[in-house]
């Protein structure tokens, strides 16, 4: 227990048309919706601003592999995007496995009663919130931070 960092995180979950941002509390207990982004030139803009503003300890990005852990396009994707949003922002990013995270979002909506056509516009800020409570939950039981940092580009001073 004693290995866990206190610090506001954001959760970010990689979308081709949207991009899903979470938040925690500074104690790390909760993860909340923040907005949807959408994907477009200003994506990575919208989210230094939005790292500027919490100033988390880390951003975490879900990594869409397939159920076999093997990379896909999205996982290329959401690796590019994270490393992309890493130099934008200056936070250092994490990159978490995020299989379960779209799918526990869809069934979270759909019991409490919303369509899938009614969810898309939330979907992606909830799978946000799935994976940043996962990783939080995952540090808090191991003492350990969840994933693997994006490497930071060696550029000579």
């Amino acid at each position: 227990m004693s290995g866990y960092r206190r610090g506001v995180r954001l959760g970010i979950d990689v979308g081709r048309a949207r991009v899903g941002v979470a938040r925690s509390d500074p104690d790390g207990m909760l993860a909340v919706p923040v907005e949807t982004v959408p994907r477009d030139e200003r994506s990575l803009s919208r989210i230094a601003e939005l790292a500027a503003e919490y100033e988390p300890l880390e951003i975490v990005v879900g990594l869409p592999v397939n159920m076999q852990g093997a990379d896909t396009p999205s996982t290329v994707d959401a690796r590019e995007f994270a490393a992309a949003l890493q130099a934008r922002s200056g936070v250092p990013v994490r990159l978490v496995d995020e299989r379960l995270s779209t799918v526990s979002a869809h069934a979270a909506l759909r019991s409490s009663g919303r369509s899938q056509k009614n969810s898309r516009s939330i979907v992606d800020q909830v799978a946000a919130v799935v994976l940043l409570q996962q990783a939080i939950d995952t540090e808090k039981s191991t003492g350990n931070p969840a994933g693997a940092p994006v490497p930071v580009d060696e550029e000579p001073a």
